[in-house]
């Protein structure tokens, strides 16, 4: 049973969340104050953090950036903060997803459920790949980019993954919402884009095996490529 831990100052939606994902499986707990959270999550262990972004005492940033340095656990960022900024600056600290409110609570689990599933790789996949200067571990997440290695955000990984197992091949917007978020996303492409500058500025030089195919998708390059 996958263990989930909310952090959420308003009692009302936490307890909310909390009862409908147990009456969906999964083991939950709650932290309403943003120093227990980040404790919580710290030190015990979870298989998820569904974390608000606007907290007591420690907020949803400070705590996405201190949990990212330690573990690489899936964190689905939620606020009633609708800009750009706000966004942006989450999924550069590391949340692999982020949620504006109001939002339905079976979407909530269907956006848990999708990054859950893809914590563990497939058992009859390799576990390594390495394409150009970059290699990656399905099994461990370890991610190696011109001999360094680099830490990922699950749905970063997920994406160099996808693309690194497509080499050559343009994939497009549509199918990388579609696979990676697993469900019909309807959100901005905005969101994917910003997860591949990201993705680019983590892998250093070897980001330039990331093609842009303008009006399209992405295409990941071999070695050689690359500097075309």
């Amino acid at each position: 049973m996958s263990k989930i831990l909310i952090i959420e100052d308003e009692e009302a939606i936490a307890d909310l969340e909390k009862d409908y994902l147990e009456l969906s499986g999964f083991e939950v707990e709650i932290a309403n104050r943003g120093d227990v959270g980040l404790e919580k999550a710290l030190k015990e262990e979870y298989d998820l953090i569904i974390l608000d972004l606007m907290l007591p005492e420690v907020d949803g940033f400070d705590i996405c950036r201190q949990v990212r340095q330690e573990k690489n656990i899936p964190i689905i960022m939620v606020s009633a903060k609708k800009d750009d900024i706000d966004k942006i600056r989450g999924l550069g600290l590391g949340a692999d997803d982020y949620m504006t409110k109001p939002f339905g609570i079976l979407e909530l689990s269907a956006r848990v459920r999708n990054l859950l599933k893809r914590v563990e790789p497939a058992k009859e996949e390799v576990s390594s790949l390495t394409i150009g200067e970059v290699s990656i571990n399905r099994e461990t997440r370890e991610v190696i980019a011109c001999g360094d290695r680099t830490e990922l955000t699950l749905k970063e990984f997920e994406l160099l993954t996808y693309l690194m197992e497509h080499i050559n091949r343009v994939v497009t917007r549509d199918e990388l919402l579609d696979h990676i978020w697993g469900y019909d996303y309807d959100g901005e492409t905005r969101t994917l884009d910003m997860h591949i500058k990201t993705l680019r500025q983590k892998l250093h030089d070897a980001g330039a095996q990331i093609k842009t195919v303008r009006g399209v998708g992405y295409r990941f390059l071999k070695e050689k490529e690359a500097g075309k």
